[in-house]
């Protein structure tokens, strides 16, 4: 019989290896994936504080030194005397050329009226009313971005984006010490965005995707990706919290890496409380990490595919001995006459054919003998017939037929005269009449047929219909059977004769000892009559036609 190849050990020894191999690889290439993405995550969430914190630094020292730039402009002569208004011009223009961050420098009186500005925009206009002046009367005025719409619609704007600004202002006294104006500025925001291009844009090589947003004290951000300008912070950085990172979902619906640090003054200068955040796509971040884990699977695949093959060798290697032994024993229960091979090899193999050849020995033997036991239990040692056992295991097996009605002639037989041989000749040869009655039984009877021996010189007889037999074919068979059985027997120098009688009935429905009675009273009738002759339980109509249908099934 040949195995399926998946039901076979060799094949399921190498899919075992190769799961194995595969699963490991799955744990390994997991674990070590979820490890190397969190320490890259804390790697790279560093980082990004680590810039933040560098830009926001950035941001404070360059609006520290603005501050004090113009708190050095402040205290010059060309300032502090009113009179001199075109020269204070000629020097807030030249600073101005030097600083083009500052998108427009201007001197106010004591009441507030612009006396002297850049490119003299704004002259004669008052800002008495605006935080720039309010705020630098008593002292130095760093106020927040904002927009200056008066201011915006007489620079040049190439972009055409609105144009945010961030104001310093200071007072401005005479030498006596009397406050006699501000000197106030615009410093436009774009420097905030070039500084944060020049600390940025080198650093997309090692981080791509990397972003940075400035946000201001209030949680608006004031710069960092178009779409996000103007609105509420997402980062989810508190006001005044620790420096630090986290992994969090944007409502773009992409989760990045964040770093953030807040602004902390710098020199006496107490910044703005502005936060830097920094951002970097997880999928950017991690790339590298998870590309690990494809790799490592990758190989886990392969190596499984591998050891797969290999493991397929190696079951061969050990499995081949055993179905050599496996092909031998299928032989041997298909009749062939066949060795179980010794195989040479592994101790347990061998060990193995060796105890399965002595085994296969062993019951080979015990077969013959249970063949032997159970002819001598089936087999009349008299007659040479099959006995009572014999005919009951028959009948069983008929009787175990699904499906099928019985359809037999049963005729039971007893010698006439048999017991006179017996006491004049001897129980010898009587033994050797009751042979030579069952040798002329087995020539009477049909393949299919069974003459059996019931007991001492009493026979029965089954005898199959064959399509289109009846009752008068069973009676033909015991007519030839009483003359064969009358004819003389040459026994101890003896011609001995005896004769028989018979009776007979049909078994085509019940149960078989139903019919053998019934031709054991006909047997009886016959022996009534005058012996050597048959007489047969007659059947009824319903026996007929069962008869009949018997027939027809069988055709």
């Amino acid at each position: 019989m040949q195995l399926l190849p998946f039901k076979s050990l060799r094949a399921k020894f190498a899919i075992v290896v190769a799961l194995a191999v595969l699963v490991l690889t799955c744990i390994f290439g997991s674990v070590i994936g979820a490890s190397a993405i969190s320490r890259h995550k804390e790697q790279t969430g560093h980082q990004l504080v680590e810039y933040a914190a560098s830009m926001i630094d950035r941001l404070d020292r360059d609006m520290h030194s603005r501050s004090k730039e113009l708190s050095v402009l402040s205290a010059l002569e060309a300032l502090r005397n009113p009179a001199n208004v075109g020269e204070a011009r000629s020097l807030l223009n030249d600073l101005n050329a030097q600083f083009p961050s500052y998108s427009w420098i201007g001197l106010t009186d004591a009441q507030g009226t612009v006396v002297a500005s850049t490119g003299r925009l704004l002259e004669g206009v008052s800002i008495a009313h605006r935080p720039v002046f309010m705020e630098g009367q008593d002292k130095t005025f760093v106020g927040d971005v904002h927009e200056a719409v008066m201011l915006a619609k007489l620079l040049p704007n190439p972009s055409g984006e609105a144009m945010k600004f961030v104001d310093i202002s200071m007072p401005v006294q005479d030498k006596a010490g009397h406050f006699i104006g501000v000197l106030a500025t615009h410093l436009s925001w774009q420097w905030a965005a070039e500084i944060g291009r020049t600390m940025f844009e080198p650093l997309k090589n090692s981080l791509p995707g990397l972003e940075f947003l400035v946000i201001s004290k209030d949680g608006t951000v004031l710069l960092g990706p178009k779409h996000l300008i103007g609105k509420p912070n997402e980062a989810g950085i508190a006001h005044n919290s620790e420096t630090r990172w986290s992994v969090s979902q944007w409502e773009d619906g992409k989760t990045y890496v964040v770093g953030a640090a807040e602004s902390k003054g710098i020199d006496g200068y107490p910044g703005l409380g502005w936060s830097v955040v920094t951002r970097q796509p997880a999928e950017v971040a991690f790339a590298e990490a998870n590309g690990l884990r494809a790799e490592i699977l990758l190989w886990g695949s392969m190596l499984s595919i591998a050891f797969a093959v290999l493991g397929w060798f190696v079951a061969g290697v050990i499995t081949g001995p055993l179905n050599r032994i496996a092909e031998a024993a299928t032989l041997l229960s298909e009749g062939a006459d066949v060795d179980i091979p010794l195989v040479k090899g592994s101790i347990e193999v061998e060990k193995l054919s060796m105890v399965i050849r002595h085994l296969v020995e062993s019951l080979t033997q015990k077969k013959g003998q249970l063949a032997l036991i159970k002819g001598v239990a089936y087999r009349d040692t008299v007659t040479g017939l099959p006995n009572r056992a014999a005919l009951e295991n028959y009948v069983k097996n008929i009787e175990n037929e699904p499906g099928q009605q019985p359809a037999f002639g049963v005729l039971c037989l007893d010698l006439d005269g048999f017991k006179p041989v017996n006491d004049c000749f001897g129980h010898a040869v009587g033994d050797a009449l009751l042979h030579a009655v069952g040798q002329r039984l087995s020539t009477t009877v049909r393949d299919g047929d069974i003459a059996v021996r019931h007991g001492g010189d009493e026979f029965v007889l089954l005898l199959r219909l064959r399509a289109g037999e009846s009752l008068a074919n069973v009676q033909s068979a015991a007519q030839r059977i009483i003359t064969k059985l009358a004819e003389p027997v040459l026994l101890a120098g003896e011609v001995i004769r005896v004769g028989c009688s018979i009776g007979g009935a049909l078994w085509t429905e019940g149960d078989f000892t139903d019919a053998l009675g019934k031709a054991d009273e006909a047997l009886y009738g016959a022996k009534r009559a005058g012996k050597s002759q048959a007489q047969f339980h007659e059947p009824t109509e319903l026996t007929n036609n069962l008869v009949s249908e018997t027939e027809s099934v069988k055709d």
